[in-house]
């Protein structure tokens, strides 16, 4: 019986007489058969589980980019309402602090409450850990508001509070600030109501009214009133809008795009394998 057996591959032959080599196999993954020419000597070929994580990583950075970005726009606002309320003091009379624009300067006239006051911790200045002075204030009509006379440093014990007494309580005051809300406590801060048997003054966390009006014994405002620096019977006062201004916001979301441009381009370029013919 005759078996006829098929011819071999033949190899090309350069001058000289040496046989060329045969192309170097494209690298494939298992998991994502795909293969993408890329001019004469390049080809991508991306795997499931890079793609994935790349994807994951992008979608995240664009997110975390957009959220400081808007962040960035409602910060914006705030700064120039603060920037806008440099007009004279009015004075508050009837009207409730509630109903005034925030950061409106106001005029006050009453008594301070120089025993009973309040520390607002977890209040820091140039890096530096404090409080803030909350003094209620009696107006004449009988309504009680609460005046910030600015940040004191911490003592570096908590059993040594700072002296915040008030040299003469009897005697009417006219105080000017600014309208604002007491500090909200934020991710890596806690609430804590001031303590019901603490000595005065009491050391609060991020309080609301209502607790502050509860340890008093009668209501208070909703707002607080910033002394304004030229004041007397203050401390610290270097007062700005709450949190970082809205260039820093901006910043952060750049960095957050920039990252993930970043993965975009890793990601093609360990992707991206070079094909010798």
């Amino acid at each position: 019986m005759n078996y006829r057996h098929a011819p071999l591959p033949m190899l090309p032959v350069l001058r000289g007489g040496k046989p060329a080599k045969c192309p170097t196999p494209v690298p494939r993954s298992a998991n994502l058969p795909l293969s993408i020419p890329i001019g004469s000597r390049r080809v991508f070929t991306p795997s499931i589980w890079m793609t994935a994580l790349s994807a994951l990583a992008i979608v995240a950075f664009i997110g975390f980019g957009r959220w400081q970005w808007h962040r960035g726009v409602a910060k914006e606002v705030i700064w120039k309402e603060f920037s806008a309320a440099q007009g004279h003091a009015v004075p508050l009379g009837t009207r409730a602090l509630g109903t005034l624009p925030r950061f409106a300067r106001v005029q006050l006239e009453g008594r301070y409450d120089g025993g009973r006051q309040f520390l607002l911790d977890n209040r820091t200045l140039d890096g530096a850990a404090g409080y803030e002075v909350l003094t209620p204030l009696q107006l004449t009509g009988g309504r009680w508001v609460l005046v910030n006379r600015g940040w004191v440093p911490f003592s570096g014990y908590r059993d040594r509070l700072p002296d915040v007494s008030l040299t003469d309580t009897e005697q009417p005051v006219t105080v000017t600030g600014r309208v604002d809300t007491l500090p909200v406590e934020g991710m890596a801060s806690g609430h804590s109501a001031p303590p019901a048997g603490a000595a005065w003054p009491k050391v609060t966390s991020f309080p609301h009214t209502g607790e502050i009006g509860a340890a008093l014994g009668h209501p208070v405002e909703e707002r607080q009133v910033l002394l304004d620096p030229s004041m007397p019977d203050g401390y610290v006062r270097s007062w700005l809008p709450p949190g970082v201004p809205p260039e820093r916001h901006y910043s952060y979301a750049a960095q957050w795009w920039l990252f993930a441009a970043t993965v975009g381009v890793l990601y093609g370029l360990l992707n991206l394998h070079k094909v010798n013919r």
